[in-house]
């Protein structure tokens, strides 16, 4: 006899190095709290960030730039995580790093402006005209074949649709019957069939078939309301990214040589300037008589420094555009060469740029606010911590850094288990510390064995 476990349906959530991210962690005056949406600290950063998401809110800010600077560790990209979730999922969100541009496919400048482009998105609000109901009929009228022979063609089908107001019975033309065949439709369903396109959606089965002694899984719906002929609002969110790319496939012909050049042709292909102007004019249409929305987003580029002097030379132009989306930047450089030229600058970045940059910085954590992460992320990681071991955690941090001591939690979980245990103690920190050094501590041993290792 065989006798298994049912495993549990419920969806696991890989535990990520910003999963405890929520928010920004504001009160509703804009004043940070001092721990809020897995935040600690950095409440000036926070509140300035906070600003930022107000402005993006209320569209004053497109085509403005924003730079995240600050020691490694100290929370930039989990503050630009936490402008995303304030944001919330409507509002695109594109995050790069600065080495994502350099391609052997494409050019720099085209790989920026696609991520440019998918950080500006198009609410596009459409009326549709549609017939939905519960079949009632489904007749098919059949002609002698056109072509001649014994067989016979579909002229139309006779379809019959209900809602609680009433019934209508609609004819409709061959195409729509084949689109109904492949939807599986048959009396009882509850379909909608849209009037300029023809296509047809079906819903599911209606109630009023829904029997408890009905062993198949079928999902039952109640009958439509209204009148079988009705106008729908559709609300479509694209990014002007999805716009080009639909547009920059040709459609080749079915002969031998198009489909050859297909199949030769490189997965990736740039998107000609020409195209998108063309697309610029016709979102700029729609904007003006209402049917589209245009959303400016983020597009968040971490590690700035990685750019060279060409990349920061068309953001110049690429931020002026009238349709460019709130560019965050984000780097732990100080005074360094900008990348591609000897001249030295602030945070890697030119000058010029700089300029048009609002800067926040994010300051060093403090001891007691490491021990508050250190316990965000066993709480976020489902460990069991005591007071003794997470103090030792925070003199780990404080000596070498905080992410480190952070990365000790998991393996330390693991000696625990292997130990019979389900808490951490100071004894599995201390087994796991002698195992994996941090940076300065294998920089220290390369200093005195610099004899035994090549360093030439």
């Amino acid at each position: 006899m065989k006798i298994e476990d049912v495993q549990s349906t419920s969806k696991k959530q890989r535990v990520a190095s910003h999963t405890h991210i929520k928010g920004l962690g504001l009160k509703e005056d804009g004043c940070a709290v001092e721990v809020g949406g897995g935040f600690v600290g950095q409440e000036r950063a926070r509140e300035a960030a906070g600003l930022v998401v107000d402005l993006i809110r209320s569209k004053r800010m497109a085509g403005r730039a924003l730079l995240l600077a600050g020691a490694p560790g100290t929370g930039k990209t989990a503050l630009a995580l936490g402008i995303a979730q304030e944001l919330g999922s409507k509002v695109p969100f594109c995050p790069m790093v600065g080495s994502e541009v350099f391609s052997s496919e494409v050019k720099k400048t085209e790989v920026l402006m696609e991520h440019l482009r998918r950080a500006i998105g198009l609410r596009i609000r459409e009326k549709k005209e549609v017939y939905e109901g519960e079949v009632v009929e489904l007749a098919p009228e059949e002609t002698e074949s056109v072509s001649g022979g014994y067989g016979k063609a579909i002229s139309h089908v006779v379809i019959g649709l209900k809602t609680v107001k009433g019934t209508k019975q609609l004819k409709l033309d061959p195409s729509i019957y084949d689109a109904l065949l492949k939807e599986k439709v048959s009396v009882g369903d509850v379909i909608y069939i849209e009037a300029n396109s023809g296509a047809v959606k079906r819903v599911g089965r209606s109630d009023a078939f829904a029997s408890e002694f009905d062993l198949e899984a079928e999902e039952y719906v109640p009958v439509p309301k209204g009148d079988v002929h009705k106008r729908k609002e559709i609300v479509q969110d694209v990014t002007l990214h999805d716009l080009d790319a639909a547009n920059a496939q040709p459609q080749g012909g079915q002969d031998i040589m198009s489909m050859m050049g297909a199949l030769l042709r490189h997965k990736k292909t740039e998107i000609t300037d020409k195209l998108r102007q063309e697309i610029n004019k016709v979102v700029n249409k729609y904007i003006d008589e209402g049917i589209a929305e245009l959303i400016p987003g983020v597009l968040f580029v971490d590690e700035v420094h990685m750019l060279d002097i060409e990349c920061f030379t068309f953001l110049n132009r690429a931020l002026e555009s009238q349709l460019a989306p709130i560019v965050i930047f984000a780097t732990n450089r100080g005074i360094c060469p900008i990348r591609g030229t000897d001249v030295l600058s602030p945070h890697g970045i030119p000058v010029d740029l700089l300029d048009r940059l609002v800067i926040i910085t994010t300051l060093p954590y403090t001891p007691d606010e490491m021990l508050k992460i250190i316990a965000i992320r066993a709480q976020v990681e489902g460990l069991t911590i005591d007071e003794q071991c997470l103090a030792l955690l925070g003199e780990i941090a404080e000596r070498t850094s905080l992410r480190h001591a952070v990365q000790l939690l998991t393996p330390s979980s693991i000696v625990a288990k292997a130990n019979g245990r389900s808490n951490l103690t100071k004894d599995d920190i201390d087994a796991v510390s002698l195992l994996f050094l941090d940076s300065k501590a294998s920089a220290r041993m390369l200093q005195e064995h610099s004899d035994k290792y090549v360093s030439q």
